[in-house]
């Protein structure tokens, strides 16, 4: 070929025409995936239902993964869908399948996973424990006493890798592995006496604790774990990569993570669900401050006042300005949501939290199955209003597939904390919930009215550490000795 400077530029203009089109078709898979997601207006995360990633509460949604996933979308300014699954094996095919665009599941990072996937920086390190039920079992305090129990962990997880490590020591060790199961379903496993021992995250025992108070740490093995979200390992995902880092770094400045962490994973030891102490102290410093508001709102609604003042004092303990970690705020803590369902423009107005919460109560007791007698549509509907009423459904179903009656509170009440556990939630249709906290919120608003309605019928004399059901109007009386 002839070398002249006509020649020369041709091949140059090609060359520079073949990079430019690889550059701009390079930084357009890069930043493909955000863009999608920009333009359909939505972002897909993959998640498991529990306590510290995703569940519902009060008929909204909760959770540390949902509450920072959806702070991510409002970063974004898209709208958050949350697609739970079971296990983390669907977590993974998810994500290589393309159903969602990201994963918040409480993913630890591990060298086999970053084989296939890209995690976002660090949101939370966790230890790992072996723990133990201490009315079940002899203490264990090392890997030594784990020889000949029954040890299950789940399967594909940084765990099975530390019972590898500490069977090159304890070559006797044996465990077994399931890719099915979620936390919980080991949890209660222990809990159960279906096995000795289990190993999980330190944010999921200091999440779960409250409700398992026997379960003890036996020991801390492994390294430290470090948590974050991850995606898909591909060119398209580099402009999400960047949008993920960014949105860290701006959560972890202001200090919104951090305060997310310190609501879901820190741990009270003498945080207690009742305590009639603190209800008799508060009754007679605040109470009188806001009962001609309750006593007004009953009335408007047709409802006993002191029904609707044992709701409030559980709900906030009569502070008009209390507030959740899920962000439920008022003297009714209604959500945001369900406040604009309500026109409630001012959840931190008194008289408009109690307004809202008396119409809530209202609606979901017209909402009730016709089936449910009088006397239990109060606990129904009180049950739907701490988790929804779908919740409430759910457990109506595996009632009456236990061989109870759905109608009846008792016997719904008994199942509520299967919602819990896996093999129950999973087929149901609105998943995971905090079954056993429904069925305790009922309880407690019922020793609370059986209280005020004490001090109304005798006014001078110390109330009983108990108060007999004849003391309740009719429509409260049903089962209550039971409970």
């Amino acid at each position: 070929m002839p070398d002249c400077p006509k020649t020369r530029r041709f091949l140059l203009r090609a060359l520079l025409s073949v990079l430019f089109i690889g550059l701009f078709t390079h930084c357009s898979e890069n930043s493909d995936k955000l863009q999608q997601i920009r333009k359909d207006g939505v972002l897909r995360v993959l998640t498991r239902n529990g306590a510290t990633t995703y569940y519902e509460s009060q008929g909204a949604p909760a959770g540390f993964e949902y509450q920072l996933a959806r702070a991510f979308a409002d970063h974004l300014g898209v709208k958050l869908e949350m697609i739970p699954v079971v296990g983390l094996d669907e977590v993974f095919t998810g994500l290589a399948e393309g159903s969602a665009d990201i994963a918040a599941a409480g993913l630890s990072i591990t060298p086999e996973r970053q084989e296939t996937l890209v995690f976002g920086p660090s949101y939370l390190s966790i230890k790992q424990f072996i723990i133990y039920n201490r009315d079940l079992n002899e203490p264990i305090s090392s890997a030594a006493d784990l020889i000949g129990k029954q040890i299950r962990v789940l399967g594909n997880t940084a765990h099975v890798n530390v019972l590898k490590e500490l069977k090159q020591e304890y070559p006797n060790l044996t465990w077994a592995e399931s890719r099915d199961f979620e936390t919980i379903d080991l949890l209660e496993q222990l809990a159960d006496g279906q096995i000795d021992a289990t190993i999980i995250n330190s944010s999921e025992f200091y999440a779960n604790r409250a409700f398992y108070p026997s379960f003890r740490i036996g020991f801390s093995a492994g390294k430290p774990r470090k948590l974050a979200w991850a995606i898909q390992a591909t060119h398209g995902n580099a402009g999400l990569t960047k949008a993920i880092a960014d949105f860290f770094k701006i959560v972890t400045d202001n200090g919104k993570l951090a305060r997310l962490i310190e609501r879901h994973f820190t741990f009270n030891e003498r945080r207690t669900f009742i305590s009639t102490q603190t209800f008799l102290q508060l009754k007679e410093e605040r109470l009188p401050e806001v009962k001609g508001m309750i006593e007004q709102v009953a009335i408007e609604y047709d409802l006993d006042w002191r029904l609707l003042a044992a709701i409030s004092y559980q709900e906030s303990h009569w502070d008009a300005e209390a507030r959740s970690p899920t962000g439920v705020r008022g003297m009714m803590m209604l959500t945001r949501a369900t406040a604009e369902e309500l026109n409630v423009d001012n959840r931190l107005d008194p008289m408009q939290s109690l307004r809202g919460g008396a119409r809530y109560y209202k609606k979901l007791l017209s909402r009730l199955p016709s089936g449910i007698e009088p006397s239990d549509r109060s606990w129904f509907a009180l049950a739907a209003y701490n988790i929804g009423l779908g919740h409430v459904e759910d457990a109506r179903v595996i009632t009456e597939a236990n061989g109870g009656n759905p109608n009846l509170w008792n016997d719904v009440r008994e199942r509520l904390p299967l919602l819990r556990q896996r093999k129950w939630y999973k087929p149901t249709r609105y998943g995971y919930a905090r079954g056993d906290e429904a069925a305790r919120y009922v309880r407690n608003i019922r020793d609370y009215y059986s209280l005020l309605t004490w001090d109304e019928l005798n006014r001078y004399r110390v109330p009983p550490p108990r108060i007999a059901a004849d003391y309740l109007p009719a429509e409260f009386n049903r089962g209550f000795d039971a409970m």
